[in-house]
């Protein structure tokens, strides 16, 4: 065994006051093993230590919340005996160094975590951020992202339907890649992690353990520098055929009474699994590492526990269920092994070649693990920090339709068909609405309902203001889930910052964490599940320093009947058009930090726009309601690029142009205040607290053809991919 010097422990992450931490729990110094694996479950990644305190003040519950954070997904019941499962999850560092294999297997973790729970993958999403297209290693990142993405959903047949892409020089040197799925369950049928029952066996399912991985969790906790490159030993290696095998295996073994419970083997791999199905189920665990299944030679305990191989499982079945359950296996051609068994110690007691190689109590390494309640600067110390310009005087655009033009061909606006057009969204059967609408729609199989699903966050609202910024991407995923006659429910989230030792970044997380739970308590939308990303900034050469705040929100509603759908395309010549959410009698008037402001005026500027919660749950409600009723035809929520892009997008959807009666200022075209949706209906609808503004008409948008609209924001990805 190595001896553990002052640099051993720093290389695994470990401050001295968590060694010091360490020889208390244990009462003596640790070997190599034990040190790894307090170095994993006490890392950022695994523990949360500087966001715990925080997360504590989210809501969780609500009367159809099933299941809510801490297990490895979110449960909420969707009525019929049925539950959907659903989490997000970051593999950010590891897409940066590797990009395929980095996203492949965030895909490939984040299935595991919901169909771990019992749940028949349905569908995937995903939220993610890149830097400028002109940075010389964009490109590179961009096509692996996509291309890692579309692989492995495509290869396990599970439908890619929707998500977000967004650039800024902010994610030059740390990108994030950002998986969630959402999978459904009978609500008799839903599996949790508790390791419970004395001299019940543990077993190991899936694929053999290799050395990929070591050290995965340590090094999503630390930021990069220009050595990063030298970490792609550290990213997994993912398997999607091997995946599918582990979904139909584990599915057919939850129709038995066998499990008594069940986790996958995410980061920090066989160490976190088997620690949090114990520590969870109040009991001790005892493992021969002599039973793992290896790929490699002469692996050590060290790497065994620390490895992040892909497609891995642990369970806890029910003592005599071994034959049985390892017949299934083996005709799925996958590894079964007893490798253990459920103890009464409190400890996880590994053994290896006939001797104890690590006895750790699991108190300290799970529940008691260190949490910080880390400084932060005050919102007027933050504001003076993040230097926002004061939005200065921009006048009137001199051509409101040259502007709109412009706008439909930028980074930000651009059709991301070159990137949806490569994941198999039709998998399955049930795709109802994929990319290009406000939101995913999934039918229930055989059923007339459907699931609503949104990904969304606005990091430079986000900077600009971070409690304004949080409320905002809570009530972007309501929106979007509304505007397809979605009721939403209930989100994931997947929190990406910076490095939290920073007061000013730890003011970023703690006021977006403040602005989200006001969200979700006033619009009745609990938090079930997430993930927290920290440490995302980069000293490398030629990066960017830290990422914008980026709390990537996942939302999930239910249609109770999907023939009731609404889309965002308009439907029929002489259709009347509506604004719901008009402020204060203007059609729009907040152009602070708005995608026309940087685009055309030349100015990251302003304020971040106000959400109003009260509006935004009573606009929401009635959509819906419109919606159920078949008052309107066409529905979309006014989001990036204001009331014009909106419109644009609305016309290129469908090819049919719009006539407004009404002459538009820069604000009202271009503002981007919130809680507002265009809907269009027959001639003659009323529609209480909406006001009329145009028809569907002809092929122009503001005086330009749907034509030329479409070539321009069509053209962006198609010139920089084949360029």
């Amino acid at each position: 065994m190595s001896e553990i010097t002052p640099d051993v422990v720093e290389a695994h992450g470990l401050n001295s006051e968590e060694y010091e931490r360490v020889l208390n729990a244990l009462g003596r110094e640790p070997n190599l093993v034990e040190l790894g694996i307090f170095s994993v479950m006490w890392s950022e990644h695994c523990s949360y230590k500087s966001s715990r305190f925080h997360l504590k003040q989210l809501p969780t519950k609500a009367p159809w919340v099933i299941c809510g954070p801490g297990e490895n997904a979110g449960v909420i019941d969707i009525g019929d005996g049925q539950a959907a499962i659903f989490k997000m999850e970051s593999h950010n560092h590891p897409s940066y160094i590797e990009p395929f294999q980095g996203a492949a297997t965030g895909v490939g973790g984040i299935l595991r975590d919901v169909f771990t729970m019992g749940a028949r993958p349905v569908a995937n999403m995903n939220a993610l951020r890149f830097g400028r297209p002109e940075h010389p290693k964009m490109k590179h990142l961009v096509q692996g992202v996509v291309e890692g993405i579309g692989s492995y959903g495509n290869c396990v047949g599970v439908p890619t339907v929707g998500g977000e892409t967004n650039f800024h020089k902010a994610y030059d040197g740390n990108i994030l890649v950002n998986a969630m799925t959402v999978g459904v369950a009978d609500t008799d049928k839903i599996f949790y992690s508790a390791a419970t029952g004395l001299g019940n066996p543990i077993v190991y399912v899936g694929s053999k353990t290799g050395r990929d991985g070591i050290h995965g969790a340590t090094m999503a906790s630390a930021d990069f520098d220009e050595h990063s490159d030298e970490k792609r030993p550290t990213v997994q290696v993912g398997d999607p055929f091997t995946e599918k095998l582990l979904i139909e295996a584990c599915l057919e073994l939850m129709a038995t009474d066998a499990i008594v419970a069940i986790q996958d083997m995410g980061a920090a791999g066989l160490t976190s699994s088997s620690v949090e199905m114990a520590s969870k189920g109040g009991a001790g665990i005892r493992l021969n590492m002599n039973n793992v299944p290896c790929r490699e030679e002469a692996m050590t305990p060290y790497e065994m526990m620390l490895s992040e191989s892909q497609e891995r499982m642990l369970m806890v079945l029910q003592p005599g269920k071994e034959p049985m359950a390892e017949a299934i296996f083996k005709k799925w051609e996958l590894d079964f092994a007893v490798i253990g068994e459920v103890t009464d110690t409190g400890h996880m007691v590994l053994e290896f070649n006939g001797e104890v190689v690590c006895d750790i109590p699991l108190g300290p390494l799970a529940d008691d693990a260190p949490e910080y309640e880390r400084p932060y600067v005050s919102p007027e110390e933050y504001k003076a920090w993040a230097k926002v310009p004061a939005l200065g005087d921009v006048g009137e655009s001199a051509d409101i339709g040259a502007d709109l033009l412009k706008l439909m061909g930028t980074v930000d606006l651009a059709s991301r068909k070159w990137i949806w057009e490569q994941y198999d969204s039709q998998v399955g059967g049930d795709t109802m609405q994929k990319s290009g609408g406000d939101a995913a729609v999934v039918r229930i199989h055989n059923t007339p309902k459907a699931l609503a699903i949104s990904t969304d966050c606005s990091p430079r609202y986000c900077y600009a203001d971070p409690y304004e910024g949080g409320k905002q991407a809570v009530a972007e995923t309501y929106r979007n889930i509304s505007a397809v006659g979605g009721l939403p429910l209930a989100i994931t989230n997947c929190l990406n910052f910076a490095n939290p030792q920073r007061p000013e970044i730890m003011a970023q997380i703690v006021g977006c964490l403040n602005g989200m739970g006001d969200a979700c308590r006033a619009l009745d939308y609990p938090i079930v599940s997430g993930n927290v990303s920290l440490y995302n900034e980069s000293k490398a050469t030629g990066g960017g320093s830290a990422i914008l705040p980026t709390p990537a929100i996942g939302g999930v509603g239910i249609l109770a009947d999907h023939e009731k759908m609404a889309t965002v395309a308009f439907k029929n010549v002489g259709d009347e058009i509506f604004l719901l959410g008009a402020p204060e009698g203007k059609l729009g008037s907040h152009l602070g930090q708005s995608l026309w402001l940087r685009e055309i005026a030349g100015q990251e500027a302003g304020e971040a726009p106000r959400v109003d919660l009260t509006v935004e749950a009573e606009n929401g409600a009635a959509i819906r309601e419109w919606i159920g009723a078949d008052k309107v035809t066409a529905v979309h929520d006014v989001s990036d690029g204001g009331l014009l892009v909106a419109l644009a997008e609305m016309a290129l959807a469908s090819g049919l142009g719009c006539n407004l009666d009404v002459e538009l200022t820069t604000a009202e075209a271009f503002g981007e205040d919130q809680s507002r949706y265009l809907v269009t209906a027959p001639a003659g609808t009323e529609l209480p607290g909406a006001r009329r503004i145009g028809t569907v008409a002809g092929t122009k948008v503001a005086g330009n053809e749907v034509s030329d609209l479409r070539d321009a924001n069509e053209a962006f990805f198609k010139d920089w991919m084949e360029g």
